[in-house]
């Protein structure tokens, strides 16, 4: 394929949804999904210095019957892993014979940062901070121009799949707009350990989507660059309950257990931050209860002299945690899911 070629494909724009499902097909990168199929497709981004061809991969299951359609998306940030596996287990469980609607699984977005195992992009653009992008613009504008029109336009719901940064790790849980009365709706399918509400960040794929009107789930389980079993399987089986929520299938033809804890709504969180440098010896662990100025740990140097000891600020939960025990400054070492309102 050409560069011209490519250029064409990449600014080719799908029909909605609602025109696909009437119609009993998808067209998703000029390839027609019909009802009652399943087709892997590879929609073409860009070239490599080499000239390599870098493809955006793509699974189509199209149900016989018409539904909603439900975009899956991870490795936007390109070391983030668990996403791309609990895509790969969620397409092994649904079926064209068994679906309702549509699902367009898109396990790795960032190909050029999954291939460099890093969160960014080539010229060190974050991809979830360059949407809706351009089809003129940088690589990572183009990109997510792409993905909006391709597979965005193409839904009613989307769950986008992350892990925590480099360094860090974070507590299952899904991040939304809770009072959005849909997205609400299919947070609480979801069922992860923490829900959330999150406002939306400038570029963000969530933002976009909203503004589309598309209701959007972002779930944050584990660190980059690692499988986490527990985060894995709480994400496979939270994407097949919405899937299911949205009539899409039956819980009892997929087997679907309950949640092993009741979803823990959460208003606000905070990051609890290091008051000098040195290293961090933590004293609580992801999921932990914590209450008003419990010792989370204690900062010192290589000796354990001058220690300066690091309490919770408020109740909540252990969101999130730094994983390096050296820190500085400021920097954010543990995040807590406040229980009770602050003030």
């Amino acid at each position: 394929m050409n560069d011209t070629a490519v250029n064409d494909a990449i600014q080719k724009r799908s029909p909605s949804a609602k025109s696909a499902a009437s119609s009993g097909a998808v067209t998703i990168g000029g390839t027609v999904v019909k009802a009652g199929t399943k087709q892997q497709l590879e929609i073409p981004v860009a070239r490599l210095a080499t000239q390599t061809m870098l493809s955006l991969p793509v699974t189509v299951v199209r149900g016989k019957k018409d539904g909603p359609s439900v975009w899956l998306s991870a490795a936007i940030h390109g070391d983030e892993l668990n996403g791309v596996e609990i895509i790969r287990q969620v397409l092994q469980r649904v079926s064209p014979k068994t679906l309702r609607g549509t699902l367009i699984a898109v396990p790795i977005v960032n190909v050029f940062g999954f291939i460099e195992q890093s969160r960014y992009l080539p010229d060190r653009r974050d991809l979830n901070r360059s949407f809706p992008g351009s089809p003129r613009g940088s690589l990572a504008g183009r990109l997510a121009h792409l993905f909006i029109t391709e597979i965005v336009s193409q839904s009613t719901h989307g769950i986008d799949l992350h892990t925590a940064s480099h360094h860090r790790t974070n507590l299952p849980q899904i991040r939304a707009d809770l009072s959005d009365r849909e997205t609400h709706r299919c947070a609480l399918a979801f069922g992860a350990p923490l829900t959330i509400q999150a406002s939306t960040r400038d570029g963000s794929l969530r933002q976009a989507a909203a503004r589309r009107g598309i209701p959007v789930l972002l779930y944050e389980a584990g660190e980059a660059l690692r499988f986490d079993p527990d985060a894995i399987r709480i994400g496979v089986d939270g994407v097949l309950r919405v899937l299911c929520e949205l009539g899409a299938c039956d819980r009892e033809t997929l087997a679907i257990p309950e949640p092993e804890t009741q979803s823990l709504e959460i208003d606000k969180t905070q990051w609890v931050r290091a008051s000098r440098s040195g290293i961090f010896r933590r004293a609580v662990n992801l999921g932990d209860a914590v209450t008003p100025k419990q010792t989370l740990g204690v900062i010192g140097d290589a000796f354990g002299d001058r220690q300066a000891v690091v309490k919770a600020p408020q109740a909540g939960i252990i969101a999130g945690l730094a994983l390096n025990p050296l820190v500085n400054r400021g920097d954010g070492i543990v995040h807590i899911a406040l229980t009770t309102p602050s003030g």
